[in-house]
């Protein structure tokens, strides 16, 4: 599995990954475009009232937003069209013209591991967990699009096994790649799908965001495995694997219903042997999720017959800390309630975070275990 690295017109680093049975040549056109510089990093400030940061990333609001398919901004360059990717692709990632963290450095950015940090940084854990009023940090880090096939439409599960396989060894190469950078706390590879969701580009693609602190949710997962102890998804498995919630598994990998969904269609895959993150899967667990993941996502289309809107969210181990404990694993969750019907984050969820669930665990399991088949 070939991997070229290049870089954009503006500095921006850019991977192409080969399938293992590519058609393309070794050669890739450079971008020559004449385009605007980088933005400024965006700023973080910290709420006093959680002890939460939030990025203050104004460049976002001028990212494309459901532009025709003549003008994807994924889609390989053409006369017509002066994408992001200057040339024919398997699959390619590349680091967010408009991020919400990042980029992470001061000067040059073409020796991302030792050059400086940039101004006003995170000085560690400790200081980001010091609460102040009117505190500010630079909102370091690093966002990158993984772009999982040329084509105008579709998403990861309509993706053929060894294209799923490149951009699972994708995630594996980027999170390795990030995890080194300075000041990076937590990588996370996720795809949004759906217009449910707010995607407003049809073309398959997910984004990885490294964030220069451990995020909220991970910090209740860590506090969750400093009370049960660092055996705790071997417990879970366990009792996942007996009840009836299970949907799949094989030899590395098992996908179950958990048994306290919040969503109407919620989905948690673990492997096997604690693994902390993709860099540490061996080649025969990405072998098999490559197919198990597909199989999982096409049956979740199957249930109503077109395409569920969903979140992938892909949990991995901070970078620095419970590397022995936090494992692996894919929450993978639909707000879709019915063939018509979605469920909205309202006042309970979005304002308190007081979850209730519409559907039972295990009727919802019922559910996507049968259409499993009809979307092989």
């Amino acid at each position: 599995m070939a991997i070229h690295p290049t870089r954009l017109a503006d500095g921006r680093e850019l991977i192409y990954f080969d399938d293992a049975d590519t058609t393309l040549g070794s050669e890739r056109r450079l971008d020559t475009r004449t385009i605007d510089p980088r933005p400024e990093t965006a700023t973080m400030r910290l709420d006093v009232l959680t002890g939460e940061w939030v990025s203050i990333a104004a460049a976002r609001q001028n990212r494309v937003v459901n532009p025709s398919a003549a003008l994807d901004p994924l889609a390989p360059q053409s006369d017509d069209n002066p994408s992001e990717i200057p040339d024919l692709y398997d699959v390619a990632v590349f680091e967010n013209r408009s991020p919400s963290f990042g980029p992470a450095l001061a000067g040059d950015s073409t020796d991302p591991v030792d050059a400086p940090v940039a101004a006003d940084a995170p000085e560690g854990l400790a200081d980001l967990a010091t609460l102040d009023y009117g505190r500010t940090r630079t909102s370091v880090g690093r966002c990158e699009v993984v772009c999982f096939s040329p084509e105008a439409e579709g998403s990861f599960g309509t993706q053929t096994p060894s294209r799923a396989r490149t951009v699972i060894e994708a995630w594996a190469h980027r999170t390795a790649a990030l995890s080194a950078l300075p000041g990076v706390e937590q990588v996370f590879p996720f795809e949004n799908r759906g217009a449910a969701i707010g995607v407003t580009l049809p073309h398959p693609h997910g984004q990885i965001y490294s964030y220069p602190y451990i995020t909220p949710r991970t910090q209740r997962l860590l506090a969750s495995l400093e009370q049960l102890g660092p055996d705790m998804f071997d417990r879970i498995l366990d009792s996942e694997r007996e009840s009836s919630r299970v949907l799949l598994t094989g030899e590395h990998w098992t996908a179950f219903v958990p048994f306290a969904a919040r969503w109407p269609l919620e989905v948690h895959l673990l492997p096997h042997r604690h693994v902390p993150d993709f860099a540490a899967t061996s080649s025969a667990e990405r072998d098999e999720l490559a197919h198990v993941y597909l199989r999982l996502l096409r049956g979740l289309d199957a249930i109503y017959g077109d395409p569920t809107p969903y979140i992938a969210a892909w949990h991995q181990a901070p970078v620095n800390v419970a590397r022995d404990s936090a494992r692996l694993h894919l929450q993978l969750t639909s707000p879709r309630r019915g063939r018509d019907k979605l469920k909205y984050t309202a006042g309970s969820e979005a304002a308190m975070g007081a979850w209730i669930g519409d559907i039972r665990p295990e009727a919802a399991a019922e559910t996507i275990r049968a259409a499993i088949p009809a979307g092989v």
